[in-house]
């Protein structure tokens, strides 16, 4: 047997800690938004059509709808998948600098964290665009630049999948996760610079009251503290089965 000293990923970092308590407290305020939005807060200002508008072969009259709680519940995670998102591509820098793995698998797994928030974002986005408006889908501006987001992330693992050299994947990986975050300023201003009757940009007109910019604030915490434990238990669960491969690599070459 050798007396080299092994190098084994990490694990059981002091964040791993918070795991549990973040994703107690994110399960909480979630949940107290969420009441909040449907007995105390009124429905979002500013998400109606005007009069009346075509949207998607069908002409739409006003409406203030309950279906619009969806609202205190797709913003947040539109939030938290930016959020995500943000953290992925920092991470990938830091791979393209240093060249550690572990970068690396931060930042995929910041991408898939932002996967699961792009997907729910979607899914809320269509379920309000149904209701609300009576159809699927529109090309307008958010919803067409949110679909690309979607696209590119969903691109990034199947890059992932496609390529077998580790360090080759990774760089390739990475440049998809930047990519993928520059789309993020442009989904956030897009209705600034193309306004847009299905997606009122309710913070610059004052579409939210204190009690609705209370309620998201809840709910957009409350996802981000998910979103943190689920990342740390992730981050956790990948790096013990490294830290196993690694051991078997180095019982087979010692043999």
């Amino acid at each position: 047997m050798s007396n080299k000293t092994l190098k084994l990923p990490e694990v059981g970092q002091w964040p791993d800690k918070l795991t549990a308590p973040a994703l107690i407290a994110g399960a909480v305020l979630t949940t107290i938004g969420f009441l909040m939005a449907f007995f105390i807060v009124a429905p979002v200002g500013g998400a109606a059509v005007n009069g009346a508008e075509l949207i998607g072969d069908v002409m739409v009259s006003q409406k203030m709808l309950l279906s619009q709680k969806i609202f205190y519940f797709h913003m947040p995670v539109a939030i938290t998948s930016f959020v995500a998102l943000g953290f992925g591509c920092y991470y990938a820098v830091r791979f393209l600098m240093t060249k550690n793995q572990r970068f690396d698998t931060c930042s995929r797994i910041c991408l898939e964290i932002a996967l699961l928030f792009v997907v729910l974002t979607m899914i809320t986005g269509e379920m309000w665009t149904r209701f609300e408006w009576g159809v699927w889908w529109s090309w307008e501006p958010r919803l067409t630049t949110y679909l690309i987001l979607m696209l590119i992330v969903i691109a990034y693992f199947v890059l992932r999948s496609s390529v077998d050299e580790p360090e080759r994947r990774a760089t390739f990986a990475a440049v998809v996760a930047i990519i993928a975050t520059i789309d993020v300023p442009i989904c956030f201003m897009i209705t600034r610079l193309i306004p847009s009757s299905i997606h009122p940009v309710v913070l610059r007109e004052g579409g939210m009251s204190p009690e609705m910019g209370l309620c998201v604030g809840l709910c957009a915490l409350g996802m981000m503290l998910v979103g943190f434990a689920l990342y740390r238990a992730r981050f956790n669960q990948v790096r013990l089965t490294q830290r196993v491969e690694a051991l078997k690599e180095t019982i087979d070459d010692e043999r």
